[in-house]
C-alpha cells in the first residue's frame, strides 16, 4: 500500500469540520484499536455513502456512462472524465478499462490515432498526454489549411 493510500486519509480527515468531523470522530471511537487503516479509497466510499445522497451518486454515474468529449477539449474531457469515473467504480476497475472508456469518448479522428494504445498498456496519464498532443497537432493543421485557403481564394479583380 502507497504513502498516498494511507497517509491520505490522515491528511484528508485533518481538514474535516462541522458534521464531517463528527461523523469522523465517532468512526473512530467506535473502530478496533487493532484494526488495519483505512485506504484513500475505503474512506472515500464512506464518506460518499455518509454525505452525498444516492440519487445524485447514481446522475454522476449516468453522465459517466453518456460521457463523449464532444466540444470539449480533450484536457476539459480528461477532468470531467476523472471527475466522474470516481462514481462508478466498477465501469472502470483496471486501468485498462479507464483507458478503453476514455478512448471511446474522445473525438473520431483521435480516437482512430488511438488505437494503439488501447491494445497496449499505456498508463492513463499517458493516453490523456497523447490526446492531447494529437489534439494540438490536428489543430495547428487546421490552421495551416485555413491559412493555405485563404491565402489560395484571392483572385484577381
Amino acid at each position: 500500500m502507497g504513502i498516498v493510500e494511507v497517509s491520505g486519509v490522515v491528511f484528508t480527515t485533518f481538514q474535516l469540520s462541522g458534521a464531517a468531523y463528527q461523523w469522523w470522530q465517532a468512526y473512530e471511537e467506535a473502530r478496533p484499536a487493532d484494526a488495519a487503516p483505512l485506504t484513500c479509497t475505503q474512506f472515500s466510499e464512506m464518506f460518499l455513502r455518509e454525505f452525498v445522497p444516492q440519487t445524485l451518486r447514481d446522475a454522476w454515474r449516468t453522465e459517466f456512462e453518456q460521457l463523449h468529449q464532444g466540444t470539449m477539449t480533450v484536457l476539459e474531457y480528461a477532468i470531467r472524465f476523472s471527475e466522474l469515473s470516481l462514481h462508478a467504480p466498477t465501469l472502470v476497475p483496471t486501468i485498462r478499462e479507464q483507458v478503453r472508456r476514455f478512448i471511446e469518448g474522445i473525438s473520431y479522428g483521435l480516437r482512430f490515432s488511438m488505437a494503439w494504445e488501447l491494445e497496449t498498456d499505456t498508463p492513463f496519464q499517458q493516453v490523456v498526454e497523447n490526446s492531447r498532443r494529437l489534439q494540438r497537432i490536428r489543430g495547428e493543421e487546421s490552421e495551416d489549411k485555413e491559412a493555405k485557403k485563404s491565402r489560395g481564394s484571392g483572385g484577381f479583380s
